[in-house]
């Protein structure tokens, strides 16, 4: 696995990922940036977010659950002083789907948070990492209006 991130301009820098895909990041004008991309603290916020909702999934959908969505809210908290690391983190799963199984979904987080999910690993050996889910029915939900 690899990454470049290059000086575009200001504090303004773009991420390319060795599969080819950028994003932009950029600082607060307080130190220099424009805030025109996402800062790089948050990228890892995003990361640990998509890692863990990829494994759920990827769980619930092999265990034969009919997931037809996940929504993973991340929210977290810094030391006030540098090096301003995460203390807590707090993953809100909203995990959609057709009859699904309370307590798969609940296993599928946990297998996520204690094996499969890298980032959870690695982020949890600074921070407290929590975790909240709700599983919601897809034949529940209201009807798009036309």
């Amino acid at each position: 696995m690899r990454a470049r991130v290059k000086l575009v301009d200001g504090m303004m820098f773009v991420g390319e990922s060795g599969s080819g895909h950028a994003v932009v990041m950029d600082g607060a004008p307080e130190y220099g940036g424009r805030n025109l991309g996402i800062r790089p603290m948050e990228m890892l916020l995003i990361g640990l977010g998509g890692c863990t909702a990829f494994d759920v999934v990827q769980i619930l959908r092999k265990g034969r659950e009919k997931v037809v969505d996940c929504e993973v809210e991340v929210t977290a908290e810094r030391t006030e002083t540098d090096p301003k690391v995460f203390t807590k983190i707090h993953l809100e799963y909203q995990v959609t789907g057709e009859n699904l199984a309370p307590a798969k979904v609940e296993r599928a987080i946990q297998l996520s948070k204690e094996k499969y999910c890298s980032a959870s690993i690695m982020l949890g050996a600074v921070a407290e990492i929590t975790h909240s889910w709700t599983a919601l029915d897809r034949a529940a939900e209201p009807a798009a209006a036309s």
